[in-house]
Formats: structure tokens, C-alpha cells, sequence
């Protein structure tokens, strides 16, 4: 018998302006690219979706109005909007402000630009099973280079036998690349900053702490950072389709 999910909702952060994507995001939000026929963000709400994710906390800040219409026509999961129109909180701001709209802790956080195809498990699924509350402030679901498609640089993190997380030096190659899932503790959150920043700055502490776990994923999973990712990622998944 499988072991039920950790949470059952997410944060999906997809308020960045996409300036890597140009001139794509031109008139559109990038979570609003389509990639093989779907939208960036449908993808990331799809697998929420199949995993049995009852709710999902969606941030806006960019073209907000074409995010909100879009998401309006999604069924499940049921989607609440954390408004960032007025500041760009980063990803660590966002998730903090949209504390009172997840309520669930631990909580599933993930970018929206993701596609990936699981491997024997479901991300969420694996993420619940290696979960340790007593242990972590974070676990965050990494990819060994091989399972990394259009990716060029150099890694995050590395990985010791008990799965905690270290962060790759300068000028060194780190075998793990994070690749935009994790499940999170409302514990990584204490004393944030106000405003906006990124979520290394909690990263970092969790670290110091031994309490930033990771787990290694084995499907696939491609980076669509630039237009130019869009089309071999479209040719992976029909090929693996």
C-alpha cells in the first residue's frame, strides 16, 4: 500500500517577468507558453493533478489578467491566486505571502516552467515517501546530469549518503541540478525577511542546520528556459510519448 501524499496543496511560482523567454513573453506571461500543445503552467497543474494535489496557490505579478483567465477555466486542482501585482516578491517573498492561502504544512512548491516525464513513481509521491519532518526544513527533488535534457550548466548541489544538500563551489561541477519541486516546511519560513528574496537566503540556513535534504529523481526532465528549448523538448515527448 502506498503511503499517502505529504500535502495536499502547492505553491506554483510563476510571477517572474520570463525575460529569458523573449520575445515569447513579449505579450504573454512565460507560464502561459505552450510547449507540445500545453500550456507551461497546464503542465505543472496536470501532474498536480494525476498526483491527487487537491489545491494549488498560483502567484501573479506579470500580465496577471491573462493568468487569471486562464486559470479560471481549470476544474482541478482548485486553483487560489497570490496577488504580487502591486511587487515582485521573488520566490522566497512568494511563498511567504502566500502562507495564509496554502494553510497545509508541509507544503508542495514548484516552478511553473517544469516538464519532466516520472519515472516509476510520481515526483510527489517520491517527495511524500523520503519525507522526515524531524530532519528537514526542505527536501528538494534533484536530477543527476544524464536525466537533465537542454541543460548546460554546471549543477547545484551535492548530495551526501544521509540526502542532505550541500551547494557546488565556485568553478566546480556539482553532480545534482535542482530542478523546480520540492516539499517544504513551514519551519524554512521562520523569520524571513520582508519583502522580496529569493529562496536561497532560507536554503542557506537549512544547510548550516544539516536540514536541507534532497532526493534524486529518475525519470526526465527538460529545462525550457529560451525559445530555443521549446522545440527539442517538443521532439523528446513525442518521442517518449
Amino acid at each position: 500500500m502506498s503511503r499517502p501524499l505529504a500535502s495536499d496543496v502547492a505553491m506554483v511560482l510563476s510571477a517572474g517577468l520570463g525575460k529569458r523567454m523573449r520575445p515569447l513573453t513579449a505579450s504573454r506571461p512565460k507560464p502561459l507558453v505552450r510547449v507540445a500543445g500545453r500550456t507551461l503552467i497546464d503542465h505543472s497543474l496536470d501532474k498536480l493533478d494525476e498526483a491527487g494535489v487537491a489545491r494549488a496557490v498560483v502567484n501573479v505579478h506579470y500580465l496577471p489578467d491573462a493568468m487569471r483567465a486562464h486559470l479560471s477555466q481549470r476544474k482541478s486542482p482548485q486553483v487560489a491566486i497570490s496577488d504580487e501585482t502591486e511587487k515582485l516578491l521573488e520566490t522566497g517573498g512568494g511563498m511567504v505571502k502566500a502562507l495564509p492561502l496554502l494553510g497545509a504544512d508541509p507544503f508542495f512548491c514548484l516552478n511553473s516552467d517544469n516538464v519532466w516525464l516520472d519515472g516509476p513513481q510520481n515526483v510527489f509521491a517520491q517527495l511524500s515517501a523520503a519525507w522526515d519532518a524531524d530532519r528537514m526544513d526542505a527536501l528538494l527533488l534533484v536530477v543527476p546530469h544524464p536525466r537533465a535534457f537542454n541543460y548546460r550548466g554546471l549543477g547545484d548541489f551535492h548530495m551526501d549518503a544521509e540526502g542532505r544538500l550541500t551547494r557546488r563551489q565556485s568553478r566546480k561541477v556539482a553532480p545534482f541540478i535542482y530542478m523546480g519541486v520540492q516539499l517544504v516546511s513551514y519551519r524554512l519560513l521562520r523569520d524571513a525577511p520582508e519583502g522580496a528574496f529569493g529562496t536561497m537566503q532560507l536554503w542557506e540556513r537549512a544547510i548550516a542546520e544539516g536540514r536541507l535534504h534532497g532526493t534524486a529523481f529518475n525519470g526526465l526532465w527538460y529545462e525550457v528556459g529560451t525559445p530555443a528549448m521549446i522545440a527539442p523538448t517538443e521532439a523528446a515527448l513525442t518521442t517518449h510519448d
